[in-house]
């Protein structure tokens, strides 16, 4: 069976421009004397008060060449990976740049596939600032393309939420069309919730905290809102093992289940809601970056091994050793499917890889 990494992200050279053309967030700079390229993509991180820390993170050739990409696969025995898209996407784009932006770049990441094929496959981007009929023809448009097996989009949505109405175009679109969303966050929570000393920390806060967050509370939200009620085959697959819905499910559950706000709409008319569980079961994927087996061990327990895809993360967690080739944050998650499921191949061998294979369809 193939070992297979859903969740690793790539900077192809068109959306690579596109930043360094930018003087606002998101867009890569300098910040002298040193000169190397950094990536600041969260409000903030240049600031001149921000400690050096936080200022964005170091871009080098694995964010966008393609072969580091391979280099980095090689080295970690990953036969398939899924490309994506890193945040912020291009949710930042006025309305007419958006759609054709979006073009170009699938296309480009379609190419990048088409140099290893069998090796590379990708989750498409959405122009999501743009109109619905552009979004929903660039979803059609990548149904047809021969390497992409979904599509990646942020908790913003349309820049109201994912349980905003306007979207109900678009779920129709990916469901009709059998398009998987990968579920990624980058807005994380305010700010001032982490405290005056938060830059203090570089990006531990954000990251380890405020992301999973972030996806616990987009996807509650979907849930909320009825929209697998209205979608009932469209399928999600959440990053970073789900954040904490995993482990919040069963609140979140008894939550709903005693508020008499929600309790009374579904008894005048409301209709029954899908509950957490039949949602983690049915629609919900979840990968397993988690770096722990404790962690992905409550993933396997909500949703399934079935429902569980392995993951890097590349080119993020990379070595911070000179010279060291192999990535520790890869050698965590390998470690954790092991100590959690090494007794259980059946289990270990879908995590791996066999769940990938089944549900993106990995084969040309």
């Amino acid at each position: 069976m193939p070992i297979v990494d859903i969740h690793t992200h790539v900077y192809p050279s068109s959306f690579m421009n596109l930043l360094r053309s930018r003087t606002s967030v998101p867009y890569i700079r300098t910040f002298p004397p040193d000169p190397s390229s950094r990536l600041i993509i969260l409000p903030g991180e240049d600031s001149t008060s921000t400690s050096s820390t936080s200022k964005g993170r170091p871009v080098g050739p694995s964010y966008y060449d393609i072969r580091k990409k391979i280099e980095f696969m090689d080295t970690h025995k990953i036969d398939i990976s899924v490309i994506s898209l890193a945040n912020p996407w291009l949710d930042f784009l006025p309305s007419d740049e958006a759609g054709p932006a979006a073009r170009t770049i699938n296309d480009e990441v379609n190419s990048l596939c088409g140099q290893y094929p069998g090796r590379l496959f990708a989750f498409g981007t959405l122009p999501l600032s743009a109109s619905t009929e552009v979004i929903v023809m660039e979803i059609e448009r990548l149904s047809k393309m021969k390497f992409v097996r979904g599509i990646i989009m942020g908790t913003s949505g349309l820049g109201q939420g994912l349980d905003d109405p306007a979207l109900d175009p678009i779920y129709a679109a990916l469901e009709a069309s059998n398009q998987l969303i990968f579920l990624h966050p980058h807005y994380g929570l305010p700010t001032s919730v982490f405290g005056p000393r938060a830059s203090d920390y570089g990006h531990v806060l954000h990251l380890a905290l405020g992301f999973p967050l972030e996806t616990t509370i987009a996807v509650t939200r979907m849930l909320l809102s009825g929209v697998w009620d209205r979608f009932q085959g469209l399928q999600v697959l959440l990053a970073h093992s789900g954040g904490t819905l995993p482990f919040l499910a069963g609140r979140i559950e008894s939550c709903i289940a005693h508020d008499a706000h929600l309790v009374k709409e579904q008894e005048t008319g409301g209709g029954k809601r899908k509950g957490v569980w039949d949602v983690l079961n049915n629609n919900v994927y979840l990968d397993a970056v988690i770096y722990s087996e404790v962690g992905l061990k409550t993933a396997v327990n909500a949703s399934g091994a079935d429902r569980v895809m392995f993951g890097t993360d590349h080119p993020f967690f990379p070595p911070l050793g000179e010279g060291e080739t192999e990535w520790e944050s890869v050698k965590t998650n390998y470690e954790a499917v092991e100590l959690g499921f090494g007794e259980n191949k059946q289990a270990v061998n879908g995590i791996l890889g066999g769940n990938a294979v089944r549900v993106l369809n990995l084969m040309i």
